[in-house]
């Protein structure tokens, strides 16, 4: 009688002996063949609940919520400093599918963080940006950029608040030269200034002050100037292409 071979298992020995351990509910440190590390609680052998994970290569450690192996939740990421050789705080706060997502801090440096609304890893929604250069912003964000309704706060001590469009000045806005005593309010396109009036604005208080005021400018109709200004350069960056030139061109001249 011929001998019949049993067909063997295409799935590796370890992966055999895990299946048979089948890690559930809280256990101590379990640690990876890369050196990685983990130590909370499991379900159906993967993370689940709470837990601690230390990647050993990139020195970070991620301490709070899981859900079927993936962090989510409320969670805490921190990474090794180089010098001290202590873990510093990196993130804090919601997580979902293994992204930041929700209300949470981002640590950039120590003197650089975000807080506000992430969605997929990315500044999106409401957030202020601390930047280490002194700039402040705060207003909406959208993929990491500002976009919406802000205010950009110098160190300087001016200010831009208006409508920012893909990480840049698009639409209304006012810019307050504090520093001069000079308030510039007008249409952004692209983070250029195309048509507005500047006027003077705390002229006393400035540290800087313009030597003269600005003198007042004398137009029939300076609203309807602006008006159309404003309608061309609209109608220009949504029709880039576009080459032509309006005759009212000359008239934008005067709103400087």
């Amino acid at each position: 009688m011929p001998f019949l071979k049993r067909p063997q298992t295409t799935e590796p020995p370890v992966k055999l002996w895990d299946k048979k351990a089948q890690k559930c509910g809280p256990h101590h440190t379990v640690y990876s063949v890369n050196g990685d590390q983990y130590t909370g609680e499991w379900m159906d052998n993967k993370k689940h609940g709470k837990g601690t994970q230390v990647w050993k290569k990139t020195g970070m450690i991620y301490d709070g919520d899981w859900r079927c192996g993936k962090r989510e939740g409320y969670g805490t990421l921190s990474k090794t400093d180089p010098q001290t050789k202590e873990y510093v705080r990196v993130y804090i706060g919601s997580w979902r599918n293994d992204k930041k997502e929700g209300a949470g801090t981002y640590f950039y440096s120590p003197s650089a963080f975000y807080e506000g609304q992430w969605k997929e890893d990315q500044r999106s929604g409401w957030g202020q940006m601390q930047y280490e250069n002194g700039e402040l912003y705060e207003g909406d964000w959208l993929k990491d950029k500002h976009h919406g309704q802000g205010l950009l706060l110098l160190a300087n001590g001016n200010r831009f608040v208006g409508t920012w469009s893909d990480g840049q000045k698009n639409g209304h806005g006012k810019f307050f030269y504090l520093d001069r005593g000079q308030l510039y309010e007008g249409f952004w396109v692209d983070g250029v200034a195309k048509c507005g009036t500047m006027s003077d604005f705390g002229r006393e208080a400035a540290v800087r002050p313009t030597v003269y005021p600005i003198p007042k400018v004398c137009l029939q109709d300076s609203q309807a100037v602006l008006i159309d200004a404003r309608a061309y350069f609209t109608e220009d960056k949504e029709k880039s292409t576009e080459t032509t030139i309006p005759n009212h061109t000359v008239a934008r001249q005067y709103v400087l």
